[in-house]
């Protein structure tokens, strides 16, 4: 089961019955922002890539994407990404298919013979990687994001601009300039 839900607020999940439902099987829910789909952002990037490549294959015949859907599914989940550095299934089952059948389930005595310590230890080294690839791409992110940006330093006593929005905050908001005791914050 999932530990958490990100919904775009959709009925299905804000039903009394699927509150409860996620509630006793332990999954949180979590919320989008309505009409800003973006606070979900790597399931947006992978839908947007997997239209993509629905449209690439399909061309005109717009009917059969069902039919196409599992091909492009194994060609996503098999690429390598440019974040992680590895593929979805090496992330997660510790191997690069090159094919749909190399998904088949082995048979018992080769399964039996697998040294399980040894795979557990690969798959942990490799999540270890992913994570430090995670965080190197996020720094350059960061960087590329911050290039050109000048750095400001507040002091105690400095004017600032705040904005308020009025529908969160009516009982603080009385003008664009006004100025709040940091004191009280």
């Amino acid at each position: 089961m999932p530990r958490s839900i990100v919904s775009d607020r959709d009925t299905r999940f804000l039903s009394y019955f699927w509150k409860t439902l996620w509630c006793k099987i332990g999954t949180k829910l979590l919320f989008s922002t309505t009409c800003h789909p973006q606070t979900d952002g790597k399931t947006e990037v992978v839908n947007r890539t997997l239209g993509t490549l629905l449209r690439a294959i399909i061309s005109k015949n717009l009917k059969s994407w069902e039919e196409f859907f599992p091909f492009v599914e194994f060609a996503y989940n098999r690429s390598v990404h440019s974040t992680t550095g590895f593929s979805p299934f090496e992330i997660v089952y510790g191997f690069n298919p090159l094919t749909p059948m190399d998904l088949l389930s082995l048979p018992m005595s080769e399964r039996l013979n697998l040294d399980g310590k040894k795979k557990a230890e690969y798959v942990r080294t490799l999540h270890e990687k992913v994570r430090a690839n995670i965080e190197k791409k996020i720094q350059q992110y960061t960087r590329q994001a911050n290039k050109g940006k000048k750095k400001v330093t507040f002091e105690p006593g400095d004017w600032v601009w705040l904005h308020l929005r009025k529908e969160r905050f009516q009982e603080k908001r009385r003008s664009k300039l006004w100025a709040m005791d940091h004191s009280k914050c």
